[in-house]
């Protein structure tokens, strides 16, 4: 194919480079990218691409994880929001998220589980702690130190996938497309919602009664507004989560629900009548099923019992994890 041109760019991608390196061939006017394809293991340059993409609306395809892969049957071209089983895919999913993409971009990703026996990190050496913070051990900024092991023929397999569907994507050959589709869980996290809506309304009768000096006064919380959207359910759920009860590890007829009882005044009066919200912090929540919800309400937030005299070390160690975890996220949702 001698009228093949290449315009090779020994360069690193940021969003400070999105513009140059994806501008239409020739400037303005010229043929913009037919496809992209992101092979990229850093996570910040990966979310930056498939960010800029999405919003430009380029069509892109991303290869996920590889790393202790080993079945090539599990590997599976799908839309991001149905990836599962890998680190990589779950991390670039939730930073996606906070941009506000959830779902529309096509991905290579394996979803082979993890069993004993499998490839695993071994414990990083002590002589590499002392010389110096393990996050500045990386040859470039931002760049992981240490990679998964990885089987030589699973990148192979997952390369193939992506150049199979770039192909098929130019050429309109039927039946492309026909891929894993996005978990189509909207209803899920508005039904969550409106649970959650509904146990906020429950606890501010409840403590405004408790509170109360005059016992014939009551407090209407009918329609109580909660600055949580049905977006924040999904990130919650899914991503901090993982899909699975904190308490049970249950993954059906889940729930969020304070993890502790609010204190102070946490019911704001709004400058329109009647209107009334409440104040909750995405990383006051946890993800329960919908029975360990109402165990919950009566014997933490409504009652006199903490967490930590409710449930055993390991659920509120892992529920100090998650909240962690989150709160370094929080800053990237801006």
């Amino acid at each position: 194919m001698p009228w093949t041109a290449f315009d090779a760019r020994n360069q690193l991608y940021n969003e400070s480079t999105s513009t140059s390196q994806l501008e239409p061939w020739n400037g303005p006017g010229g043929q913009p990218p037919s496809f992209v394809i992101d092979a990229i293991d850093n996570i910040e340059s990966k979310v930056a691409l498939l960010a800029y993409c999405h919003a430009n609306s380029l069509p892109v395809i991303s290869s996920m994880g590889a790393g202790c892969k080993s079945d090539p049957t599990r590997v599976f071209i799908g839309d991001i929001s149905a990836s599962t089983d890998d680190p990589l895919s779950r991390s670039t999913r939730r930073r996606l998220r906070l941009k506000g993409v959830k779902s529309g971009i096509p991905v290579v990703f394996s979803a082979e589980k993890t069993a004993p026996g499998k490839a695993t990190l071994l414990p990083l050496p002590e002589d590499q702690y002392a010389r110096g913070s393990v996050n500045e051990l990386g040859v470039l900024p931002d760049f992981r130190v240490r990679i998964l092991p990885v089987l030589g023929t699973m990148p192979a397999v997952f390369g193939l996938c992506v150049a199979n569907h770039v192909m098929l994507s130019l050429t309109s050959y039927p039946g492309h497309g026909e891929y894993i589709a996005s978990k189509g869980r909207e209803k899920m996290y508005e039904g969550i919602l409106a649970q959650l809506q509904g146990l906020e309304e429950r606890l501010a009768r409840s403590i405004f009664k408790e509170t109360e000096s005059d016992s014939e006064s009551t407090f209407d919380a009918t329609g109580l507004r909660i600055p949580i959207t049905s977006d924040d359910v999904g990130y919650l759920i899914d991503e901090v989560y993982r899909g699975r009860s904190v308490i049970s590890g249950l993954a059906s007829r889940l729930a969020l629900v304070r993890w502790r009882r609010p204190e102070g005044q946490w019911v704001d009066a709004q400058s329109v009548p009647g209107q009334k919200s409440v104040r909750l912090d995405l990383g006051e929540l946890v993800c329960v099923t919908r029975d360990e919800m109402l165990r919950h309400e009566k014997l933490v937030l409504k009652g006199d019992a903490r967490p930590e005299e409710v449930y055993g070390e390991e659920v509120v160690g892992l529920v100090e994890r998650r909240r962690e975890e989150e709160r370094g996220f929080r800053v990237q949702r801006g």
